[in-house]
């Protein structure tokens, strides 16, 4: 299948013709700001659809709307019209051709050059009228104020707010690249309209809350609910700002003569990650929760795990190594500790159901004997 990409050097192009070149059934055309009246009349001629991302939406002038979001759409219906070629468009619009500005006027302009397409030469066509877009490769300062925000925030550079209540749409980069892939395997009717979807809604103060929330997790440890929804796609394109010398972070370490403990990631209602190390013959632990709980993994090393009920006195204890993948959970009521009994340093991760809280930490001492 060949398709033509237009504005292939765009944020949703660049998305997109990377998501398509992991498609072993597809030949990529790609049309940029410069190329040529004959390239472009070959491209069209040669594709079996057209997905027509170029525009301009931040002109030098007003003639620039016209150009690039008119003009150009009008080029390729003439191609087709005149040899006859019923190739399919997808056309990415925008909500601003509900509105009576020169922006909208020209978005509006490329929508009827498509209408008019459809009812002279049968061309199927899909248009949606796009939300402001968000996700990796957008442009600070041109694409969204996601992107905006997120470079500025992730640079310690000041971000403007005129309005901290003001709603924005937003769709995220890869719902809008994965409906268009539906749309060329046929799973949306032609002709119509097309929503992208989901759609999300988020005041401009809360996204830069939650924007800087980000930046902060670094320092608290605390990380927001980033594995759905908007939050996961606000995270994962904050994250893309990053240079490559901010990819990487220190986290505090706290040391004794029985070795480290390193707290990793904390979340708001699912605990917290850490790992410790013990010397040969150090035992940790020794106490026990009422309603906290935790889960060991040795990674390296080998360890004795003791455990003795409070209140019945009941005595257990296991051993486990490293090379054995072999979670051991502690359970309320059960005092209890971990002994390194191997010859090496022993190396465990721990997740602990809740964040500690040095208010109320739910840890009482209880040396183990047997």
């Amino acid at each position: 299948m060949k398709i033509l990409v237009t504005g292939a050097n765009g944020f949703v192009a660049k998305n997109l013709i990377q998501f398509l070149a992991e498609k072993t059934e597809v030949e990529i055309l790609k049309l940029y700001r410069d190329s040529t009246d004959q390239e472009l009349q070959q491209y069209v001629l040669d594709a079996e659809w057209i997905v027509h991302l170029a525009g301009v939406n931040r002109p030098k002038n007003d003639a620039e709307f016209v150009e690039g979001n008119v003009s150009l759409t009008e080029k390729i219906c003439d191609i087709l019209c005149s040899h006859q070629k019923k190739t399919p468009i997808i056309l990415s619009s925008s909500i601003q051709a509900e509105k009576d500005n020169v922006y909208g006027q020209s978005k509006l302009g490329g929508e009827q050059a498509l209408h008019k397409l459809n009812q002279e030469n049968g061309n199927p066509i899909y248009i949606s009228r796009m939300v402001n877009i968000f996700g990796k490769w957008s442009k600070p300062n041109y694409n969204s104020a996601v992107a905006t925000f997120c470079y500025n925030i992730a640079n310690d550079l000041p971000i403007q707010i005129n309005d901290e209540n003001a709603v924005i749409r937003l769709v995220y980069i890869d719902d809008v690249v994965e409906t268009i892939w539906d749309i060329l395997n046929h799973k949306y009717p032609a002709n119509e309209c097309f929503e992208i979807q989901p759609e999300y809604s988020i005041t401009v103060g809360k996204l830069a809350d939650t924007i800087r929330g980000f930046k902060a997790s670094r320092g608290t440890l605390i990380t927001d609910h980033v594995g759905v929804g908007l939050t996961r796609a606000l995270y994962s394109t904050y994250l893309s700002f990053l240079k490559p010398a901010q990819f990487d972070y220190t986290v505090p370490q706290y040391g004794d003569e029985r070795g480290v403990f390193v707290e990793m990631l904390k979340t708001p209602d699912a605990g917290q990650f850490s790992y410790f190390t013990a010397h040969p013959g150090i035992t940790r632990g020794g106490h026990y929760h009422h309603t906290k709980t935790e889960k060991f993994l040795v990674i390296k090393g080998k360890a004795l795990f003791k455990f003795k009920h409070i209140s019945t006195g009941e005595y257990y204890e296991l051993e486990t190594i490293g090379e054995e993948p072999r979670i051991v959970e502690t359970v309320p009521g059960w005092t209890h500790d971990i002994t390194n009994i191997g010859d090496d340093e022993m190396v465990v991760m721990l997740w602990a159901n809740e964040i500690f809280d040095r208010s109320k930490p739910d840890t009482y001492a209880m040396p183990l004997s047997n």
